[in-house]
C-alpha cells in the first residue's frame, strides 16, 4: 500500500486556548491524551480524508525534543508531518534497501482521556525535509475517530496540500523516492520533476499522496531573475532561520464563504488557507487544480 499523508503536527504553548481558538475557527476539535513517558499532551483536528491535525503542547520543558526546541526558538505553528504506512518495519527495511537509512523504528502511544491506551511505530529519517512514519499497532479508528466528530462547521474536508521548505530540491527528491518507492503509473502516489516557477528564483516539485500533495520549494541557485526576490528570499529567510520543514497549507472546504486564510494568532503560528475543491476530483494527480495551489504556497 503507498504511503499517505497521517498527521500534520502544530506546537503550541497551551493546549487549553489553542482548543478553544479552533473551535472559534470553525474546526471540531478532540481531546487526545497524553503521552507515557514524555511531557506532552494533545488534541486532534481529524478530517473527512482521514487526515488531522495533531495540536500537541508540553507540560514542562523537554529540551532533548526537536519539536520543543522549534517551539522554544521560533514559536508556535507547524513543526512536522507524517506519513502512513502500513508496516512501519517492512517500509523501514524497504526504504533502506533503496539507499535511505531510518531511525526506527520506535514505539510510541498515547492514553486517551477515556483510558483507551494506543500504541504505534514511528521511524525518522536524519533529515527535516522528510515526514516521519507513524503506523499503527493497535487500530487506527482508535487513535484517529471516525464519524461525526469529522465534520466541521467551516467546511473543511481535508488537506490539499502541504508546502515543504527545502535547500537541495534534487537530493530531497532522491530521498522521497527511497522512501515512496516505485508505484505504477495509475496510482495516486506520483512525483514529480523539478520545475522553475516563473518570475521568481524559486524551484518546485510536487509529489501526489491521494489526495493531497506535497508541495516542495526551494531557492533557486545562479539564477538570473531580476527583482524576483519576494519569492525566494522569503523561502530562503525561512530557511536560514529555521530549517527545513512543512511551513503552510490549504484545506479544501465546501462552505464557498467560508474560503481565505485563517488568523494567524488564533491558528497559534499555523499558516492555514481554506479553498474550493477542484471541480473534478478525480483528474489524474489533480493538475487542474495544483497551480494555484503552488502559486499560493511558494512564497513563504
Amino acid at each position: 500500500m503507498p504511503l499517505k499523508l497521517d498527521h500534520i503536527v502544530i506546537a503550541v504553548h497551551d493546549l487549553e486556548r489553542t482548543i478553544a481558538d479552533y473551535g472559534a475557527l470553525g474546526f471540531h476539535v478532540l481531546r487526545g491524551g497524553d503521552h507515557p513517558g514524555r511531557a506532552t499532551h494533545n488534541a486532534l483536528v481529524v478530517f473527512g480524508d482521514g487526515s488531522y491535525f495533531e495540536l500537541i503542547a508540553w507540560r514542562e520543558p523537554s529540551p532533548t525534543e526537536r519539536w520543543w526546541q522549534l517551539l522554544q526558538r521560533h514559536g508556535e505553528g507547524i513543526v512536522d508531518f507524517a506519513l502512513l504506512p502500513r508496516d512501519t518495519a517492512a517500509t523501514v527495511a524497504d526504504a533502506k534497501a533503496r539507499g535511505l537509512a531510518l531511525d526506527g523504528p520506535l514505539d510510541g502511544g498515547r492514553v486517551r482521556p477515556d483510558g483507551e491506551r494506543l500504541r504505534w511505530q514511528t521511524a525518522r529519517a536524519p533529515s527535516a525535509d522528510l515526514p516521519f512514519l507513524c503506523g499503527d499497532l493497535t487500530p487506527r479508528a482508535l487513535r484517529v475517530p471516525e464519524g461525526d466528530v469529522r465534520v466541521h462547521a467551516n467546511g473543511a474536508l481535508g488537506v490539499a496540500s502541504l508546502a515543504i521548505a527545502v535547500r537541495d530540491l534534487d537530493a530531497t527528491l532522491a530521498r522521497y523516492r527511497a522512501l515512496l518507492g516505485t508505484v505504477p503509473d495509475d496510482a495516486d502516489t506520483h512525483i514529480g520533476e523539478p520545475v522553475a516557477v516563473p518570475g521568481s528564483n524559486v524551484r518546485v516539485a510536487i509529489i501526489a499522496l491521494g489526495g493531497s500533495v506535497l508541495v516542495l520549494s526551494s531557492p533557486r541557485e545562479n539564477n538570473n531573475v531580476p527583482d524576483a526576490e519576494e519569492g525566494s528570499g522569503i523561502l530562503a529567510q525561512r530557511i536560514a532561520a529555521r530549517g527545513e520543514g512543512p511551513y503552510a497549507l490549504v484545506l479544501h472546504t465546501d462552505r464557498p464563504q467560508s474560503t481565505g486564510t485563517f488568523d494567524l494568532a488564533r491558528a497559534h503560528g499555523a499558516l492555514i488557507e481554506l479553498d474550493l475543491p477542484p471541480l473534478d476530483r478525480h483528474v489524474k494527480h489533480g493538475s487542474s487544480s495544483r497551480s494555484d495551489q503552488v502559486n499560493s504556497l511558494v512564497g513563504g
